[in-house]
């Protein structure tokens, strides 16, 4: 039984951009197991697709996160990429497509809403970065990632990353000081049924924010958002 061609598919090869991939190919990035699982076609679900298209995109954004950040250690980079690669910053990307109205699916993940979530769209998305590397090559599909990416890549070159204020502090701290900041409990005082810590950050003895909360985490992560606000004054 071969599969139905999704809605309007010309007009999503244009909005892919690039060459375009072979027909069948492209079906099957875009077929859900639930289609397969309740017609019996005799074709492939996007799940083979998907599972090569996320290695050739953490192989592609690390690359390019390793290049733009001379300075940032393993673990910043790790974090950067994770914020990139995300299933929700994914699912953005796939959504500027128009992915969902073209996704092949059965009935029942239709009428749950498979359309619009998250999950499938990310999941469609990488099947398609998969396709073009299998189709391709790797220079084509570092090529695409980074064009239906550049939103999210632009947001971590200007802000290092959209991450929690430590792995922020992290970044800008090493690119300026080449050293790590220094997280330091000053006060911890009862309130209430716990307790309420009081922390500064420092970097060579400076402090560069102040921050309390009901736990040591907590703190650090209010001291790192002063101190965040404070270095972007500066750089301003």
């Amino acid at each position: 039984m071969p599969l139905a061609p999704p809605p309007a598919l010309d007009d999503l090869i244009q909005r892919l951009g690039g060459r375009p991939l072979p027909g069948a190919l492209l079906e099957q990035a875009l077929t859900h197991a639930s289609f397969l699982n309740e017609s019996g076609a005799d074709a492939e679900s996007n799940e083979r697709l998907e599972f090569l298209g996320d290695a050739v995109l953490g192989m592609v954004v690390g690359h390019e996160l390793f290049r733009l950040f001379p300075a940032a250690g393993e673990g910043d980079l790790t974090r950067m990429r994770a914020e990139i690669v995300r299933g929700s910053a994914l699912a953005r990307a796939a959504a500027r497509l128009d992915i969902g109205d073209h996704i092949v699916l059965g009935r029942g993940e239709e009428a749950a809403g498979g359309r619009m979530r998250e999950r499938n769209l990310a999941g469609v998305f990488e099947a398609i970065i998969g396709a073009v590397y299998r189709d391709q090559g790797y220079r084509a599909a570092r090529s695409f990632i980074l064009r239906m990416l550049a939103p999210e890549l632009d947001q971590v070159r200007r802000e290092g990353a959209s991450l929690d204020p430590k792995s922020s502090l992290q970044h800008m701290v090493q690119a300026r000081w080449h050293e790590p900041p220094d997280y330091v409990t000053v006060d911890e005082e009862a309130a209430g049924q716990g307790r309420r810590f009081t922390v500064e950050v420092r970097i060579g003895g400076t402090t560069l924010g102040r921050g309390s909360g009901p736990s040591k985490r907590d703190a650090q992560q209010e001291a790192a958002r002063e101190a965040v606000a404070r270095l972007s004054g500066e750089e301003a």
